[in-house]
């Protein structure tokens, strides 16, 4: 995976977003709405819950959500060793079957760190 990979993929999920929304159906605009809505802050920190979606994301393994949720906790400033932990728990609770999507997080994850220096 390389720098333009993370590009194309954040281009192409935006530029996706963008015609779905256009196409104007009420319904997607409203799972679109509750879904910016539920990872706002709230009872619980954005952090907390980018993390869940983490879990989830991957137990259900979807490397795309697992990607949006890992550059969405990169941004709120998540350590290497919360995302291993959380990770940890996602392949607990979702098995061995989860283990391919665990090193493509890994791998996406370096990606991310490696965007600083």
């Amino acid at each position: 995976m390389s720098q333009n990979q993370i590009k194309e993929f954040n281009e192409y999920r935006s530029k996706m977003n963008t015609k779905l929304l256009a196409d104007n159906n009420k319904v997607i605009k409203r799972i679109f709405n509750l879904d910016t809505n539920a990872f706002s802050k709230g009872a619980l920190d954005v952090k907390t819950k980018e993390l869940l979606g983490l879990v989830a994301s991957t137990v259900l393994r979807c490397d795309d959500c697992v990607k949006y949720h890992l550059e969405s906790s990169y941004n709120e400033g998540v350590s290497k060793e919360e995302i291993m932990e959380t990770l940890s728990i996602a392949t607990l609770v979702g098995g061995t079957i989860v283990i391919p999507h665990l090193r493509r997080a890994y791998e996406y994850w370096e990606e991310l760190e490696s965007q600083e220096g």
